[in-house]
């Protein structure tokens, strides 16, 4: 009788306990880390995403900025956090894609040690430059780069962002320097600054500063219309017949053994949010497209997009240690 009890007392501990604990998730706040500086494209969807899931299901949502090492702190922290829902992370492409062709090693595995959630976020990149005094377009910034080579620089935030910079040098036979920043909030504060004379960013950071006057769009990275419609696609306005769309995407995960349960619930209430009216229109207005899909389908895209980028990234020949 008294192995019988403690057979059963196991069993409940090991079996019983987590799913009694995953009926009622949440039931205490979560953590949304974010791998950037407050300000860009990850910090303001995980926010807007954030606030929804406080106002359903009651629980704080807490947003911890984690930047730096291209989002490798972050990742990091959030891979070795407990698997129990409470700590999630907003990655962007180059966590989970990237980052793992650019350094030798990394102290977390972008495949094996998340459980993907859904995507949320296909962000639109733009190459602007300052208004004043910058190039009115992306020819005449091509001209300006080869009169004076090594002259020009580029910033980028990410390593998406300089790969961009560094595809569209190749592509376009120009010398640009690149810059590196920290996160897309930075990098544009640096074209303002004068620190960087274009910058490769998203338009949900440096779109208020082409409305207001303040930066000067020239291009899109990415064919969809809106929000500006009459702006050309980089490929176009360079007449480059070979140059692919370079969207930036954001997705969120949580560690590697979070209970299915969890992580479906996680995936239900996320899709819900990004598909309300005001939630949708809220990203598509600002080139920050919402997009969603199922945990087997994201894992899927993630694979998809690392086979994808595997090569450019070796021929760009971008390394950080």
């Amino acid at each position: 009788m008294r192995i019988g009890a403690l057979a059963f007392a196991l069993l409940s501990a090991v079996g019983v306990a987590p799913a009694v604990a995953q009926d009622g998730y949440p039931n205490r706040p979560i953590h949304i880390v974010i791998p950037f500086p407050a300000g860009g494209p990850a910090d303001i969807a995980a926010r807007i995403i954030g606030q929804k899931m406080t106002e359903d299901w009651g629980q704080p949502v807490v947003i911890d900025n984690r930047p730096g090492g291209n989002t490798i702190i972050g990742a990091e922290y959030v891979a070795r956090a407990a698997p129990d829902g409470y700590t999630l992370l907003m990655a962007i492409d180059s966590t989970l894609v990237m980052n793992q062709y650019v350094y030798k090693s990394l102290p977390y595995d972008p495949l094996d040690d998340f459980a993907p959630i859904t995507t949320t976020v296909k962000s639109m990149s733009l190459l602007a430059v300052q208004a004043d005094g910058g190039p009115k377009s992306v020819k005449e910034l091509i001209a300006r780069a080869k009169a004076a080579p090594g002259k020009l620089n580029f910033g980028a935030g990410t390593i998406t962002a300089q790969l961009m910079g560094v595809l569209f040098n190749k592509a376009a036979g120009i010398d640009v320097v690149y810059v590196p920043f920290q996160g897309t909030a930075q990098t544009v504060q640096g074209l303002l600054t004068g620190s960087a004379d274009m910058v490769y960013a998203g338009n949900v950071v440096i779109g208020p500063l082409i409305d207001s006057g303040k930066a000067r769009a020239l291009a899109k990275l990415d064919s969809r219309k809106e929000p500006y419609p009459d702006l050309p696609t980089l490929a176009a306005a360079a007449d480059l017949q070979n140059f692919d769309d370079l969207s930036v995407w954001l997705g969120m995960v949580a560690p590697r053994a979070t209970p299915k349960p969890i992580v479906d619930k996680l995936n239900r209430e996320i899709v819900h949010i990004l598909s309300e009216p005001d939630v949708k229109a809220k990203f598509d207005n600002t080139g920050n497209f919402a997009v969603t899909d199922t945990p087997d389908e994201f894992a899927a895209f993630i694979r998809k997009e690392a086979a994808r980028w595997e090569k450019a990234l070796k021929e760009a020949n971008i390394k950080f240690d």
